[in-house]
């Protein structure tokens, strides 16, 4: 009875937007792709801690560092990048070498609230917030040569 029960997180809602970029005719065409997931059971302020240890990075080495982080933010920041990822290779046909991350961001969810006796005078009078987060990954690319 030692095994470890481990939640599989899902994606609720994943948009690939993409907008196209044209400063000077020399340089190519520069492509940005958008992958949301919505109403993440994560504080913000606990994924908003990962996304800052991977925000510099390239998404392929973020995605390494990811995976040795020991928390749970890792794991969903994870998929969502490789959502990202792969949409904009397979779906728009980007170079996955030239990716980088146009944004990273986490905002604020809705929040489950319920009353709790144990806490009554304290803790804000017994309401306990569960807190939910929206996450949103946007990666940039040029589109590969053969097209």
């Amino acid at each position: 009875m030692a095994e470890k029960i481990v939640k599989k997180t899902k994606l609720v809602k994943s948009k690939p937007v993409v907008k196209k970029v044209k400063k000077s005719e020399k340089k190519p065409e520069k492509i940005i792709v958008k992958t949301q997931a919505k109403f993440l059971r994560i504080s913000p302020r606990k994924l908003r801690l990962v996304i800052n240890s991977v925000r510099d990075l390239n998404p392929d080495k973020s995605l390494i560092r990811l995976k040795y982080l020991n928390m749970k933010g890792g794991e969903i920041l994870s998929k969502a990048i490789k959502t990202a990822l792969s949409d904009a290779v397979n779906n728009y046909n980007l170079d996955r070498d030239s990716l980088i991350f146009k944004a990273l961001m986490v905002n604020e969810g809705p929040r489950l609230k319920r009353m709790d006796k144990s806490h009554s005078s304290r803790f804000n009078r017994g309401l306990i917030q569960k807190r939910m987060s929206h996450l949103i990954v946007e990666v940039e690319g040029v589109a590969k040569n053969g097209s």
